[in-house]
């Protein structure tokens, strides 16, 4: 990593010129000075407006502190970047933040002035060591948002269980996905999160199983127990018309648990208009172990529905108690 800043800044120096027009800069495994890491990308990089860091750090868990109100970033995206914490101070112009990876123990991320914040992306497995922390905390000055996701990859859900505190923060969200949500999880309490934001009109959530990844001493030592999350619904409802249009469910299978919390969504969601039910898409791990096709290894009711006769009992699984005709249902293999 400093052979590669100081083949970067060689870069930079013979074509000086250069920094100063770049509106795209993507790093890969750069460790900087904590001084030259803002300067370069912020006082020197003014035209900036899309930036891509991976595996780029300070040096240890440092703290990232964005202090830049004159800057044009619009879309920061950090991959597996060795980061105590990033605190966006001031980025008056950014749209999109995407970070994939993060080892922090408590919340990787703070947010100050960012007015056109509008799509937020947090992405990452909860290690041996983690601490759930509140989202409202991480997002409570930011009043744009309209597309939030939140991926989990497998291992505990870490976020602190809240519903009212996200009220606010969640007035202008329009899309909220939830990805990678480990199989034998409990679904129901992700409605405590629609609850907060009813204007919500694409709510996503993705199921994730892989045999590729073995519940071994070694998984154990790397990563927390895998525990159901402990929200409880019913302690929190706004009692405001839910928006819903369109609910997606990536990795569905008949599984009683899946069914409840679908009829649960429909029961609540008056505008629903779509319900698309999407197997689990192909993994090259899985593959590459020559794990058996799910058909072969897990009983009937953990595995997609194929053909129309199956995908019929679904449906009517699904509304035998729910008089609503409008929602069309999209099987999709």
């Amino acid at each position: 990593m400093l052979h590669q800043a100081s083949v970067v800044d060689g870069f930079f120096s013979a074509y000086p010129s250069v920094i100063h027009c770049l509106t795209r800069l993507s790093l890969d495994n750069v460790c900087f000075a904590k001084w030259d890491m803002h300067h370069l990308l912020f006082d020197c990089c003014k035209q900036l407006q899309s930036l891509l860091l991976s595996n780029c750090d300070m040096g240890g868990l440092s703290v990232w502190k964005i202090e830049a109100p004159d800057s044009h970033l619009s879309v920061l995206e950090l991959e597996t970047c060795c980061l105590r914490k990033l605190e966006v101070l001031h980025l008056p112009k950014l749209e999109r933040l995407y970070w994939d990876g993060w080892i922090c123990p408590n919340a990787p991320l703070s947010l100050g002035v960012v007015p056109s914040l509008t799509e937020l992306h947090l992405i990452s497995a909860a290690t041996d060591g983690s601490q759930e922390f509140k989202l409202s905390d991480v997002i409570r000055d930011t009043m744009t948002l309209q597309n939030l996701t939140l991926s989990f990859q497998g291992e505990k859900i870490w976020l602190q269980p809240e519903g009212k505190q996200l009220c606010t923060v969640f007035n202008k969200l329009r899309k909220l996905s939830l990805l990678d949500i480990f199989v034998d999880f409990d679904l129901l309490w992700t409605i405590v999160l629609l609850e907060a934001a009813p204007s919500v009109e694409i709510f996503e959530v993705e199921i994730w199983e892989h045999p590729c990844i073995v519940d071994d001493e070694e998984r154990r030592q790397n990563f927390s127990e895998r525990i159901n999350p402990s929200w409880k619904v019913d302690e929190f409802a706004t009692h405001k018309e839910w928006l819903l249009k369109e609910f997606r469910v990536i990795g569905f299978a008949p599984m009683e648990q899946q069914l409840t919390f679908i009829r649960t969504v429909m029961k609540r969601a008056p505008n629903l208009r779509t319900l698309v039910l999407k197997d689990y898409p192909s993994c090259e791990h899985c593959e590459a172990i020559g794990a058996l096709p799910r058909s072969e290894r897990l009983p009937k009711e953990h595995v997609y529905p194929k053909g129309k006769d199956e995908q019929d009992v679904v449906v009517m699984q699904l509304t035998g108690e729910i008089a609503n005709p409008h929602v069309q249902m999209i099987f999709v293999d």
